[in-house]
């Protein structure tokens, strides 16, 4: 695993019996995800899923299709499947997390999908995320104000937006060429959640998704906006390790729920 630039986690830390892929937000950075781990214990191992031209790999030629990420990611995810995984995505990472999952198709070690802060792919692009990718500058900033995220001092300085938004701008683009293309549902349980406070996601727009999934679907709703987690990631963390905590026994049953509590 330690050979795949796909991957960002802790080498140092002890063998764990399952794992958690995680994919971040639009222009999100994926070490973010690394200081989930002491949430999760020794239940499983948060691995931090890295595209190229992000993080470490900035030197390498970026991809620039939700289709092209997805086939890298799981040709690598598949690679590695040594032990139980589920996979994470928010927002942006969502969708890639899902198409990652019907890429993997029955692959035993495959879990469970917990998708974030997204309404259903089959929704997607959204009216709004199509109208911002065609943005520049202030204009674009501004746009992607209403997801959130976007720490004031960079919403202030338009000479760090140049440094710090080319990734942001590009994952934005990706999402507003996304083509959903119908396929039979995952078998793999999926589970959602969203901050009640999200304007970008409704019920809604959440409901679609439970034609995606032949073993089931769960809902969960946590205090906050589109990026409830930031600052207080509780409420993921605890999902995935209740996910995962049973992860090194049998497969559940495809009408088994795990709830958090």
């Amino acid at each position: 695993m330690s050979s795949s630039p796909w991957f960002l986690y802790d080498e140092a830390g002890p063998r764990r019996a399952a794992r958690v892929y995680c994919f971040p937000h639009a222009g999100g950075n994926p070490r973010s995800f690394l200081g989930w781990q002491k949430d999760l214990g020794e239940d499983a191992e948060v691995v931090a899923v890295c595209p190229p031209g992000r993080g470490p790999r900035y030197r390498e030629s970026a991809l620039t299709t939700v289709s092209d990420l997805a086939d890298g990611a799981a040709a690598a995810i598949a690679a590695a499947a040594d032990r139980p995984f589920l996979l994470f995505g928010h927002s942006f990472g969502a969708v890639l997390a899902f198409e990652v999952a019907r890429r993997l198709g029955t692959l035993p070690d495959f879990r469970h999908l917990v998708a974030s802060g997204c309404s259903a792919p089959a929704l997607l692009p959204t009216r709004r995320v199509v109208e911002t990718a065609r943005l520049e500058g202030r204009a674009f900033t501004e746009a992607v104000g209403f997801f959130g995220g976007l720490p004031p001092e960079v919403v202030a300085d338009e000479a760090l937006q140049e440094l710090l938004l080319p990734n942001l701008r590009s994952d934005f683009r990706m999402v507003a060429e996304y083509a959903y293309r119908p396929a039979p549902p995952l078998d793999v349980p999926v589970t959602l959640i969203n901050g009640y406070d999200d304007p970008h996601v409704t019920e809604a727009g959440l409901d679609p998704w439970e034609r995606e999934c032949a073993a089931g679907i769960t809902r969960h709703w946590a205090d906050g906006g589109h990026f409830y987690f930031d600052g207080s990631p509780g409420a993921v963390t605890g999902l995935l390790r209740s996910l995962m905590s049973g992860a090194p026994g049998a497969n559940a049953s495809a009408d088994e729920h795990v709830e958090l509590i």
